[in-house]
């Protein structure tokens, strides 16, 4: 990774938890450009998001300020003492303390997964925050079997047992949803999802927030978020979908559709759930949606 590519930084959370952000480009303010803010997945982190970020801030991909996250639990953030505070509505809250952090009073989000979920929420607590979103394979309706699926591979009893090992490992694990990644993308995919510990790479998140997940079932029932999705109506919206997604379904998409009919969506081709957006198609799709909301768009009055 291009260390000198961001800046780090430090701020407190909700309970005064330290929580870690990096940020890419100019300054968020006084910049003229809107800042985009970066919500990773579950277990995931702000290193999901280095290469986009890069990109985005840099002049080709518009200038922005960027902002990416670490939650509460994951990556360079401190762990919480109560594992029930690893829940939406306290990342919310996280969310708008490092908006305050940074001076920020509107942003287009990006929300991958769990960040996707965060920013269903987010319409509602701080809706004047959000000048535009993208959703990046989340929507209203989270499909039970893809879920699933998550509960599985964040609880397995064993995991990579070197760095040389760990590309192959996530290889095993998720190739038939993502053949379009090459061995480099699974490459830099380790160096996002696990830290050093000793030379060995470990998975850089709290494991109870995946045990949050033992409990899930075919039968479960998960609460769908119509109302909230129905809520960014007048929010310009991007949704992309992983052409082997399984938390995702083509019917909610076509229903995300028909509620929001200026809804730009995207396939991102040969991957599964998440899409890497640095890749290329994905990262033209950000780049030409960003564009047009900072090039035609007044600012939403809130």
């Amino acid at each position: 990774m291009d260390q000198g590519a961001f800046r780090e930084h430090r701020f407190c959370g909700t309970g005064g938890l330290q929580l870690y952000a990096r940020t890419y480009g100019p300054e968020p303010r006084p910049s003229k450009a809107i800042p985009v803010v970066c919500l990773p997945g579950l277990t995931r982190n702000s290193r999901d998001f280095h290469e986009l970020a890069t990109f985005v801030a840099s002049s080709p991909g518009g200038g922005h300020p960027v902002v990416s996250l670490d939650y509460r639990g994951r990556g360079n953030s401190e762990r919480d003492g109560d594992k029930s505070h690893y829940a939406i509505a306290i990342e919310i809250s996280d969310v708008i303390a490092a908006c305050a952090h940074f001076a920020i009073d509107k942003a287009i989000f990006i929300g991958t997964s769990r960040g996707g979920l965060i920013l269903h929420r987010l319409i509602g607590d701080a809706p004047g925050l959000i000048e535009g979103a993208i959703l990046n394979d989340i929507g209203p309706v989270v499909e039970i079997g893809g879920l699933m699926a998550i509960r599985d591979y964040l609880n397995r009893a064993t995991g990579p047992v070197s760095w040389t090992a760990a590309p192959d490992y996530l290889k095993a694990l998720h190739g038939d949803d993502f053949p379009i990644l090459r061995d480099s993308d699974w490459q830099q995919m380790a160096r996002a999802i696990y830290r050093d510990e000793g030379g060995v790479p470990v998975a850089d998140f709290d494991s109870a927030i995946g045990q949050q997940l033992l409990g899930l079932t075919a039968e479960t029932p998960l609460p769908d978020l119509w109302p909230q999705f129905d809520a960014m109506a007048e929010v310009p919206l991007m949704v992309i979908r992983g052409e082997h997604s399984r938390l995702l379904s083509q019917a909610t998409i076509r229903e995300m559709r028909n509620r929001h009919p200026g809804m730009v969506e995207f396939t991102a081709l040969g991957q599964g759930h998440a899409p890497l957006l640095h890749l290329d198609g994905p990262r033209e799709a950000v780049s030409a949606f960003l564009d047009g909301i900072c090039g035609s768009a007044k600012p939403r009055s809130t």
